[in-house]
């Protein structure tokens, strides 16, 4: 089963990873955003999320095909992003990377139209604040958001909250901008902050605090071509195109995905030892009155 893990060429080219490629509908490139949402979809279908039934939530979710991709599987979606008025909206939409109606978010045709108007619904929210109904859903995602939201310290905070949207046995999967060069320095204040090893396992503590769970993590950088190709000029358009790894200001930063699963795991495993260690009771006792 997937781990929360770098972005590699070799997950990239993967069978799994090439199947949703090809359902996305955007076309194969070797591109930590195409990895993204292979990963979120990869993850969410290997628990089992992604069937008629499922609710799912989406955050700062642009125009990316993620919704439709989900809302054909059956799932419930509502997907949410900025309100057009917040200053932060006014850059992603001149990008093409904001919501603007829900009609924009199968620009791809993943999900047939009838369907998709029937299946997805559009609301207007900050995810450092996210309103109280949106609560109970079998799983959210975000695509590189969480490391927009001013720093470090309330990004991770924006990701351990988000846990709250989850039904008790949810999973999460949200994806964001990771240092490959250090564990110890890194951009901890701007538009994008950069995570590093030492965030990743704290969050992990910290959701066993909570009795939630992250799921393993996998820090290799990969050792294909790609992974040590570094995009030197990522704000240049034309490059964006390219590369999973770039370089932000003096580091070099891929993407990490990383799964969270809401404390129904840990009630299900704690029932599964109880009823195990009770049938191997049963089962000495057996053979001790025989």
């Amino acid at each position: 089963m997937l781990k929360s893990c770098l972005c590699t060429q070799k997950q990239l080219e993967s069978p799994a990873f090439r199947r949703w490629a090809d359902e996305l509908r955007t076309g194969f490139r070797m591109h930590r955003k195409l990895w993204e949402w292979c990963f979120i979809a990869q993850a969410l279908f290997e628990r089992g999320k992604l069937r008629p039934g499922m609710r799912g939530l989406g955050f700062a979710v642009g125009r990316e095909p993620l919704i439709a991709l989900f809302a054909r599987y059956g799932c419930e979606v509502v997907a949410t992003d900025l309100p057009p008025d917040d200053p932060a909206s006014a850059g992603w939409a001149a990008t093409g990377q904001h919501a603007g109606a829900v009609d924009e978010l199968n620009p791809y045709g993943v999900c047939p139209p009838e369907q998709f108007r029937r299946l997805v619904s559009l609301r207007r929210v900050d995810m450092t604040a996210v309103p109280d109904d949106l609560t109970g859903f079998d799983f959210c995602w975000s695509s590189c958001a969480i490391e927009h939201v001013g720093s470090l310290d309330k990004s991770k905070l924006t990701f351990l909250d988000l846990v709250r949207c989850l039904k008790p046995g949810g999973v999460g999967v949200h994806t964001t901008e990771y240092n490959v060069s250090s564990d110890v320095e890194t951009i901890v204040t701007g538009p994008t902050v950069l995570w590093r090893r030492r965030d990743v396992e704290h969050m992990a503590e910290e959701l066993r605090k909570r009795c939630h769970r992250l799921a393993a993590a996998d820090f290799d950088p990969g050792d294909g071509p790609h992974d040590r190709l570094v995009n030197e000029h990522p704000e240049i358009p034309d490059a964006r195109a390219r590369g999973l790894k770039l370089r932000a200001s003096k580091y070099v930063a891929t993407s990490v995905g990383l799964i969270v699963e809401r404390d129904g795991w840990l009630r299900r495993s704690l029932w599964e030892r109880v009823t195990q260690g009770g049938a191997a009771r049963l089962r000495k006792a057996l053979r001790l009155r025989a």
